[in-house]
């Protein structure tokens, strides 16, 4: 393709991704899904994570919450409360022999413990949605990827943005090639806290703050950063050959192992580098992607997201009806659910902003999936392969060593 030829390809799709950005659609709202029956729903694994999913299926009418399941009878019981009228269960397997009823189950449980109860559901016959990291080895991975793909039920898995509205506007302005080559990706996730939960007894504490563990955690690359490189897997439709990391203890000096500041490097096949930093230490900028290409950088923080254009970049002519937030010297185009509904009402920055949470957007798929017999927006293989890049992220950082990473181990998966 000539440079006028390719010029030309550029200008006319971005016309026609305008009118994808412009649009309204019912999906940035919430997914559309079929009437019927409400899909009776199980959330095991009652801790902070399962607490957030209890509340957003909750929001869902066409699922009810059915039962829960919780080896620990205080959170058992918190979690009772809070989803009143439903059935408690202290293992999974109580659960799926004395509940029938269930057809979905939602397992928000430790990363270690995840494919054990996997298993078991999908055994079961049941439709199951596992939460992410999928697992911390990759003996597990390869386990339940043959068992998802064995069984006839949903089985989803919990990387968010796939499912994110914003995040599929994005990814269809990349994919028709609106920032042109690519010169390198960033991404972080800062946040002020301790990642540590007080436990009354040394039991209970390790229990509480298995993340802490060695034996059982894939620390900040894997609880956090795994979230973030599915974001690239999904976008660049492939998964990087190798990984080098570092990690130090830079303020929670309280005897754990885990680092609570880490840098890590995932290298491509042709050259490009992910760059993800995480701390606990400090907040600011919190959690972004960051795509930056020659004629465009999209830069994407889960309820919002923003195209940069440069300044020799192709125009569509939409430009001049599109929304813009400065950033210091640069002013960015914001995605917005919506936009012609909105600016026709006038409200068009009252829409700046996805109005659910990224979590909501995964669960809600699962619901319509179950609902319509329909492929979930992660599968467990997708998930398998970058949960696999982050169990050797990981390891690059334990060994202080560039890991390779194999491509046939992830088309195993």
């Amino acid at each position: 393709m000539s440079p006028q030829d390719r010029r030309e390809f550029l200008v006319s799709t971005a016309g026609g991704l305008a009118a994808c950005a412009l649009t309204p659609s019912l999906a940035f709202a919430r997914p559309a899904i079929r009437a019927g029956a409400p899909v009776q729903v199980a959330v095991i694994g009652a801790g902070r994570q399962g607490r957030a999913i209890l509340g957003e299926l909750a929001t869902i009418p066409e699922c009810a919450v059915a039962a829960v399941c919780d080896s620990d009878d205080s959170r058992l019981q918190a979690a009772l409360r809070r989803a009143q009228g439903v059935r408690g269960f202290a293992s999974h397997a109580e659960l799926l022999d004395k509940a029938p009823e269930v057809e979905a189950l939602v397992i928000a449980t430790p990363t270690h413990l995840h494919t054990k109860i996997a298993l078991a559901a999908i055994a079961a016959g049941k439709h199951v949605f596992v939460e992410t990291p999928l697992a911390h080895t990759l003996e597990d991975l390869s386990a339940l990827s043959e068992a998802a793909r064995r069984s006839t039920k949903t089985v989803a898995a919990g990387f968010q943005g796939r499912a994110n509205p914003v995040y599929s506007l994005a990814r269809s302005f990349f994919k028709a090639g609106a920032l042109r080559e690519l010169a390198s990706l960033r991404a972080q996730n800062n946040r002020k806290t301790s990642w540590r939960t007080p436990g009354s007894t040394p039991e209970r504490d390790r229990e509480l703050n298995w993340h802490l563990d060695p034996a059982h955690s894939l620390g900040l690359i894997g609880e956090m950063g795994a979230h973030q490189f599915d974001v690239y897997s999904w976008f660049l439709a492939r998964q990087p050959v190798a990984a080098r990391a570092r990690g130090e203890l830079r303020l929670h000096k309280d005897g754990r192992e885990i680092p609570d500041t880490v840098a890590c490097e995932l290298v491509y096949d042709d050259g490009l580098v992910l760059d993800w930093s995480c701390t606990l230490a400090n907040s600011y900028e919190g959690r972004f992607e960051l795509f930056n290409g020659a004629m465009a950088a999209i830069k994407l923080a889960w309820t919002h997201g923003w195209m940069f254009k440069e300044a020799d970049a192709p125009t569509a002519g939409w430009e001049v009806y599109a929304n813009r937030q400065q950033f210091h010297n640069d002013s960015g185009i914001t995605l917005i659910a919506d936009a012609t509904k909105l600016a026709a009402q006038g409200k068009l920055q009252e829409g700046v902003g996805l109005p659910y949470t990224s979590l909501y957007y995964s669960l809600a798929d699962f619901v319509k999936c179950v609902a319509e017999k329909a492929a979930p927006a992660c599968s467990i293989s997708e998930a398998a392969r970058t949960t696999a890049v982050a169990i050797k992220a990981h390891e690059a950082l334990r060994t202080r060593s560039e890991v390779a990473i194999d491509p046939k181990l992830l088309e195993a998966l």
